[in-house]
């Protein structure tokens, strides 16, 4: 079968399971079983696959079709321009988070002491000591499942990150850092079920946020203060329409906002100044 056939028939089998984007899904699958990049699979179409690719395909085309995230097919996603292995025990890097990531970068001063709190594959913790080695950077998650993926991600980037597992601020009861960053759950109960079968596949622990979906919001605005410096920077992703209600959580502290590429205010940005 050629490369050109193969692409044909994945784009159908895709598009009859309802994949959001068939077409792109089959060629990424094929780029990397072929070890190519997408614009030399098209300097290819009549190349012909060996049984091996074959039967390694048709794996990773069932376990898609049937709904299974990309990411998770393929053992990796992007963020940050790192490549980063996630499964079934971890939320998939977004694009969002690097909004988050890059607003942190900005405001990291030289040597800060850094907490990613909730910490997933370690993604926002490891880009940011990989970016500035010069930062102390701790990663914390109630998941041991997660700081196992964590661990693995930091080691492949050869990223030096301490380790800790609790829930939000138990995980580091008597530090104190310069700035805190973190991408909490945010999705509220009711839209659970509604959410793309593809994110129904994530694990609910790093999604589901209760009723409002602001419950580790208001857990965070409680204790915060015990774990940051005066002057210091609390960064928040917050989901579409939370940001004002994120802010009045912190009366009394400078508080703005930052847009992803969507325009979506998607990081609320506090300065602890009491």
């Amino acid at each position: 079968m050629t490369l050109h056939s193969w692409l044909a028939r994945a784009e159908r089998r895709l598009t009859d399971s309802g994949a959001a984007d068939p077409g792109i899904d089959a060629e990424w699958m094929l780029a990397d079983a072929l070890q190519l990049s997408r614009s030399q699979l098209r300097m290819r179409r009549e190349q012909v696959l060996t049984e091996k690719q074959l039967v390694q395909l048709e794996e990773w085309l069932s376990r898609r079709e049937a709904g299974e995230p990309l990411q998770y097919v393929q053992g990796y996603a992007w963020f940050m321009g790192l490549r980063f292995f996630v499964d079934r025990r971890v939320l998939i890097p977004r694009q969002d988070t690097e909004t988050l990531c890059e607003a942190a970068l900005e405001r990291l001063p030289q040597g800060a002491r850094v907490l990613d709190l909730c910490t997933g594959s370690g993604a926002l913790a490891v880009a940011i000591a990989h970016i500035r080695p010069d930062a102390q950077v701790s990663a914390a998650d109630i998941s041991l499942d997660a700081l196992d993926v964590a661990r693995e991600n930091a080691a492949s980037q050869g990223a030096r990150i301490a380790l800790y597992q609790g829930d939000l601020f138990d995980a580091v009861p008597d530090q104190v850092f310069d700035l805190i960053a973190s991408n909490p759950p945010y999705i509220r109960e009711d839209e659970m079920p509604l959410l793309q079968a593809e994110v129904r596949r994530e694990p609910a622990l790093a999604l589901r946020a209760g009723e409002d979906g602001l419950v580790f919001y208001r857990r965070i605005a409680q204790t915060y203060m015990d774990h940051l410096v005066i002057g210091g920077r609390l960064l928040l992703e917050v989901g579409i329409h939370q940001a004002d209600a994120v802010r009045r959580m912190f009366p009394g502290q400078r508080t703005e906002t930052r847009r992803d590429l969507g325009g979506i205010e998607r990081v609320v940005m506090i300065t602890r100044m009491v």
